[in-house]
């Protein structure tokens, strides 16, 4: 078990290592942010000062190199706009986007398991058929569509709900959250909501899925023959088999969320990492692009190597697949 979580932690940072080369080069090797920083006016020699000042005289693997250098150390770089540290900007709004897509997870959980697992107890009802067309409607429509629409309806029209913004906040082990006071969750409920549509429909279709497999399974039928209950069958033996893969997938999404908030943050105003990202995208900020985008890898490989690690404990089989490669 040890020998694999050190595999798994070598290829995690290998991983890392790369993105971060790829990631960088991409964005500096795009546009001249001195350009954007200085007036169009401004002589030549202020302009060469500012990019000296900032480092981008330098060749690209040269300022690469210090990048990785300083990175190591927990510095990714000090914000061209703002003056601070990027990872401390980023920092900063990673509460609001954590709480979003936890927000949404949860809404997309709540909803999609037991409409989910409905439909697959009833696949050929009226009502299972319209759980799952239903489905493809949320897959189907685009975020930016559905959240124009829920501020529409809810804010334009009925002012039901408040269209922006994230509110009156209450700390929370030292972290601000929204969710525990009146308005702050009248702020949170339409762009959870916007995001959480799609997970919703995914949830559904795994559960749905898995229900039907799990219902013609041998120990199903076992059950059955004991004379155990219909609800208990359902409650107990299929619902704890398919949330194996469900909870797998829900995990490995949430990062996906994180990642890709960005139109409902900016749909909202949601004051999260997303809607930095398209400030500093506008002004050419490349520290905060980058430690934006290595953060958001560095989530991905990290909810990865937990669920592989979970995995390789609760089935030796996983592990000895691995070693035997």
């Amino acid at each position: 078990m040890l020998a694999f979580v050190i595999r798994r932690l070598l290829q995690s940072f290998a991983v890392l290592l790369v993105m971060s080369a790829i990631v960088f080069g991409g964005i500096y090797a795009v546009g001249d942010p001195v350009e954007i920083l200085v007036s169009p006016n401004a002589p030549e020699l202020e302009k060469l000062e500012t990019a000296q000042r900032l480092g981008l005289d330098k060749p690209l693997y040269v300022q690469y190199a210090r990048f990785l250098k300083n990175a190591l150390s927990g510095d990714l770089g000090q914000s061209f706009a703002f003056g601070s540290s990027a990872a401390d900007l980023i920092l900063q709004r990673l509460p609001a986007t954590l709480e979003l897509a936890l927000s949404a997870m949860v809404i997309a959980i709540l909803f999609g398991i037991p409409l989910g697992l409905w439909a697959g107890l009833h696949p050929t009802s009226g009502s299972g058929r319209f759980i799952m067309g239903t489905s493809i409607v949320g897959f189907s429509l685009p975020t930016f569509w559905v959240g124009i629409v829920l501020i529409l309806v809810f804010a334009v029209e009925t002012g039901m709900l408040p269209s922006g913004g994230r509110g009156a906040t209450t700390l929370l082990f030292g972290v601000p959250v929204s969710f525990l006071n009146i308005d702050g969750l009248r702020h949170l409920i339409l762009p959870s909501l916007n995001l959480a549509l799609f997970n919703i429909s995914m949830v559904i279709r795994l559960t749905k899925a898995g229900t039907e497999e799990a219902m013609l399974s041998d120990y199903v039928k076992f059950a059955r023959a004991k004379g155990l209950s219909h609800q208990r069958i359902v409650g107990v033996h299929v619902l704890k088999n398919i949330l194996i893969p469900i909870i797998t997938v829900v995990a490995l999404q949430f990062g996906a969320v994180v990642a890709f908030a960005i139109v409902t943050e900016s749909i909202f105003s949601w004051p999260g990492m997303g809607k930095l990202l398209i400030d500093s995208i506008s002004v050419l900020d490349r520290p905060v692009v980058v430690a934006y985008l290595l953060m958001t890898v560095l989530m991905f490989i990290t909810v990865n190597l937990l669920v592989d690690i979970a995995y390789s404990a609760l089935d030796p089989r996983v592990r000895l697949h691995q070693e035997l490669k």
